[in-house]
């Protein structure tokens, strides 16, 4: 695809240095439908990277554009803080009846600031309220979010220079896998809190992704997410699952704990929960826990009302019958699979591993560079693909839950031209 220079100039000189997605992708995007973006010159760009995990269904999807277009035009509220609004309880009944009743999850739902790391934040804030204690353990490589709070349990060194004070209060301990299989789980962690001279305060949680996203994509076994779920309970540690990005059914389930068959004590939703893209997150938490008291902690735009009724109208329309929306899932996630293992295949001395969950899949290869250089060629080529791992060493697929077979082909087609290309 032949592509002309875009006119970039009022955000090289006005906004700041800090940009980073459009780096890679120099093109200035003007309108998306489904699973592809066209720029103002009419190029078309495949989407693999689906808004970083928050457009699971696709852009513009016009059932959730259609009501929230409806909404607007009858002059809805559009800002409410937590006062109660006929959209926060149609969201809420909706939340319970298709997702929560179904999984015989009691939760109660909470509704902080609208990002991701808000909802981390108050998910810490919670644990440390109800244990009385500040301890938090995370894990290698973990990712969750950009704010201080959540700096202090995110891994990436690159990440946690920018806060620019000391990040305390975290602990992190191996991730699964991250020993090679050579040390029984969970034995240092174990030991350290046996040990009265360890110097680990006794923590208050434990939080984790079952899937590590911008950390690799590294997947968590079943066996070992039961494993940890059994050491916080018998260790009296909250258990914090942080399902940002891997929830709203990127994995197959709608909650990406499922398969594993544990229930976290506390667990954190944002990206694709209002299914448009809109600003939103919940932290939820079983009953026992909501020890807050009134405006303990709050935020000015902590009730997103657009963003309920295209939660909504995304829950009516792809939860109603969950196990559909799941097979699904699997079912594109295994053709990406396929597709995977037959370029690992031909390029057996540049792959080093493929590896992912539902439709989240990484391509990590042994030069560390290699990832950059294929998702630049992608993108020459008309595919949007992100890098994630300490090292920017894997190229991260991250297509909407909603793409066509056909789509899929398409860009893992191209996606395997951009891997010959840059050998």
């Amino acid at each position: 695809m032949t592509i002309t220079q875009p006119d970039l100039s009022v955000f090289e000189t006005l906004e700041s240095e800090v940009r980073s997605y459009c780096r890679g992708w120099p093109a200035v995007f003007d309108r998306a439908r489904g699973s592809r973006l066209y720029d103002e010159d009419g190029h078309t760009y495949l989407d693999f990277f689906a808004g970083a995990g928050s457009l699971n269904y696709g852009h513009n999807n016009p059932v959730l554009k259609r009501a929230l277009l409806d909404y607007l035009e009858r002059d809805g509220i559009t800002h409410g803080l937590d006062m109660s609004t006929t959209a926060k309880r149609t969201f809420l009944q909706t939340f319970q009846d298709l997702v929560l009743r179904p999984r015989d999850l009691p939760y109660k739902v909470m509704f902080p600031g609208p990002t991701g790391t808000n909802a981390v934040e108050c998910a810490l804030k919670l644990a440390r309220k109800v244990k009385g204690r500040e301890s938090i353990v995370s894990f290698t490589n973990a990712f969750h979010g950009m704010s201080l709070g959540s700096l202090a349990v995110t891994g990436n060194a690159f990440k946690r220079a920018g806060a620019g004070v000391p990040l305390v209060h975290g602990t992190p301990m191996p991730f699964d896998h991250y020993l090679d299989g050579q040390v029984p789980d969970f034995l240092w962690f174990e030991r350290l809190l046996q040990d009265q001279g360890s110097g680990l305060n006794h923590p208050a949680a434990v939080i984790v992704e079952t899937v590590q996203g911008e950390g690799g994509v590294n997947v968590a076994r079943n066996a070992w997410l039961r494993g940890l779920a059994e050491l916080c309970a018998r260790r009296d540690m909250l258990l914090i699952v942080d399902d940002i990005q891997m929830g709203c059914g990127r994995t197959g389930a709608f909650f990406s704990f499922e398969e594993a068959g544990i229930v976290p004590d506390i667990v954190t939703v944002s990206k694709s929960i209002s299914g448009y893209g809109l600003p939103m997150s919940l932290c939820l938490f079983k009953p026992e826990l909501d020890i807050w008291e009134p405006g303990e902690h709050n935020g000015t735009f902590r009730g997103n009302n657009p963003a309920f009724v295209t939660a909504t109208a995304a829950l009516e329309t792809y939860w109603t019958d969950g196990s559909a929306m799941e097979k699904q899932t699997r079912a594109r996630g295994e053709q990406v699979e396929r597709a995977l293992v037959s370029l690992a295949e031909e390029h057996r001395a540049d792959v080093k591993e493929y590896r992912g969950r539902g439709l989240v899949w990484g391509l990590e290869f042994h030069d560390t560079s290699r990832a950059e250089r294929v998702a630049r060629r992608a993108f020459d080529l008309g595919l949007l693909v992100e890098t994630s791992g300490p090292q920017s060493e894997v190229v991260k697929l991250l297509p909407a839950l909603t793409i066509t077979p056909d789509e899929l082909d398409e860009g893992l087609t191209i996606l395997a031209r951009a891997v010959r290309e840059t050998a």
